[in-house]
């Protein structure tokens, strides 16, 4: 079986951390505005420079059930990720802005322990895009700005699967490893209009293109035995070049950012995401039947619903918090290993702080709870090779800091 799938991210080492994604569409408050609605760059006065660094820290471990296939545990699959991003804005008049951003939104990554129970399924996993979005703004009026961003996303997919060397159940062979890498560049774009009624209001809408991605590397397995390597070469798979087909999902949003006086505004967004158009991650192999393939993991499509709040304490210190709710792109019966996607909470805060000569630094915090995640998979011969269990607790913490500077 082969599959290709992935994951969409809020956290892009900006200050939109620290609101969980509450009002992006509208907000309108940095150059990063660019990757969340590209409309928002005619609010930026002057030339503007933002540079962020992040990282993430899960905890995924899977409790397998009696019954599974034996091996170790899968450990902690999502240790320490690092991440980053560079924006940068110029207002060229009143009514013309332009920018330039540099970021990864999307991707998914897991490494489990090579002897785990489920290792037929995924040894590790990780599909991983970076964003570089030249992006241009136009005022049409008091009220109404419109936005383009053009998207070129670089991607790699990279997995590893063991390889059942014992088809019948019979023999004692050792696992063959199964490595694929691949890479390509896909395009889209990014689209956003404002409608600011008065002054402290804005609406925003913005809606991203998917961008399609073909991923192609040569089938390549380590330590198969003779036997499977020959039936292989017979079929003329083994070496054969293999393409993995993948979209990232088009989106759309809708934001509100509201002052309420000189110190709080409220912000809100609502979102959706075409999950139900994607495929999967991941590769494996059926030594029984080494032919088969599929692409369609029953997604559905998502939500997102965010709340929160800033308050400018002091001229210079500014505090954020956001909550918001995704829904889950996978039921319970569809989950598997190589992407361990569920309904998701985001709790998260954040303070800026503003320096003298135009310089701002923000320090965020997000914390991502997806609960408890059973997952079921088997394979082989009568689903002879089987593994079940759960992410117990699942949770994803994220730290970013950013500064941006004005001019």
């Amino acid at each position: 079986m082969l599959h290709a799938g992935g994951i969409l991210l809020y956290e892009y080492a900006s200050d939109n951390v620290s609101l969980a994604n509450a009002g992006a569409a509208a907000r309108a408050q940095g150059p990063s505005t660019l990757a969340s609605n590209p409309a928002g760059l005619v609010f930026l006065p002057g030339t503007q420079v933002s540079g962020g660094l992040q990282l993430v820290q899960g905890h995924l471990s899977v409790d397998t059930d009696v019954g599974s296939i034996p091996g170790d545990d899968s450990g902690n699959i999502v240790e320490w990720m690092p991440g980053g991003s560079f924006f940068v804005s110029h207002a060229v008049n009143q009514a013309l802005s332009v920018g330039f951003g540099l970021y990864g939104d999307f991707g998914l990554a897991g490494d489990y322990d090579e002897e785990w129970s489920g290792r037929y399924f995924v040894q590790d996993a990780s599909v991983v895009g970076v964003s570089l979005a030249p992006s241009l703004a136009y005022r049409l009026n008091e009220q109404w700005s419109i936005g383009l961003g053009l998207r070129a996303v670089y991607g790699v997919l990279e997995n590893h699967v063991a390889v059942d060397n014992n088809p019948l159940g019979i023999g004692n062979f050792a696992d063959g490893q199964l490595h694929y890498k691949g890479d390509d560049w896909g395009y889209g774009a990014n689209l956003g209009v404002i409608y600011q009624p008065c002054d402290g209001t804005r609406i925003g809408l913005s809606y991203t293109t998917a961008v399609d991605l073909e991923f192609e590397d040569r089938l390549s397995i380590d330590n198969l035995r003779p036997a499977l390597s020959s039936l292989l070469e017979a079929r003329g798979i083994l070496g054969a070049p293999l393409r993995i087909d993948m979209s990232i999902p088009q989106t759309a949003t809708l934001s509100l950012y509201q002052a309420l006086d000189a110190q709080w505004a409220l912000l809100a967004s609502v979102g959706w995401q075409d999950w139900s158009e994607f495929g999967r991650v991941g590769i494996e192999l059926d030594s029984d039947n080494p032919t088969s393939a599929t692409v369609d993991r029953q997604y559905r499509d998502t939500w997102h619903l965010a709340v929160g709040g800033q308050y400018q304490a002091t001229p210079a210190l500014l505090w954020q918090a956001g909550l918001a709710y995704d829904s889950s792109a996978v039921s319970d019966s569809e989950r598997t290993f190589d992407t361990p996607m569920a309904e998701s909470w985001r709790l998260a805060t954040g303070v800026s702080y503003a320096f003298d000569r135009g310089a701002e630094l923000n320090l965020s915090y997000a914390f991502i709870w997806m609960g408890d995640m059973p997952v079921s998979q088997s394979k082989g011969l009568n689903g002879r090779i089987s593994t079940s269990g759960e992410f117990a607790d699942a949770g994803i913490h994220v730290l970013s800091s950013s500064i941006t500077w004005r001019y």
